[in-house]
């Protein structure tokens, strides 16, 4: 499989970010925001569902591939429920998602198992995945109350 690569431009586009990253694992360490170039990014483990799909249920068939991703435009971050003091603490990001304020200014959320969540007011969505091409096997794929 070759390495994913998306970008977004609106919420649509975002929605098919969050769907690839959804159960993807990061240290806080790996998450920052740099104000003065307004970007925040993450480097994660994420769970590759498209893989998982066409594997099926075969145990030790399901992957994890290291990947970056970078939210443009970011005129302010607060943090809740994440300690970031706590540099090894491990995260789970259940999704992210796009709310307009006033178009096109919005606020991008990344929720985390347990309740934390990472607050961006952007300018307008603009965002970016990409795998960063180390990817391994494991055995155990996340499990949801649906599952």
């Amino acid at each position: 499989m070759t390495d994913l690569k998306l970008i977004a431009f609106d919420a649509e586009d975002l929605a098919v970010i969050a769907a690839h990253l959804q159960d993807a694992v990061l240290r806080v360490e790996d998450m920052a925001y740099v104000k003065a170039e307004r970007r925040f990014a993450i480097v994660a483990n994420r769970f590759d569902w498209s893989q998982s799909a066409q594997e099926g249920k075969k145990p030790g068939r399901f992957v994890r591939r290291r990947a970056g991703a970078r939210i443009e435009h970011v005129t302010g971050a607060k943090v809740s429920g994440i300690d970031l003091k706590n540099k090894d603490q491990v995260l789970s990001l259940l999704t992210l998602t796009f709310e307009e304020t006033e178009a096109p200014q919005g606020v991008i959320t990344l929720s985390f198992a347990g309740g934390g969540a990472v607050r961006l007011d952007v300018e307008c969505v603009e965002a970016a995945l990409t795998d960063l091409g180390a990817a391994w096997a494991t055995r155990s794929k996340p499990q949801h109350a649906e599952d």
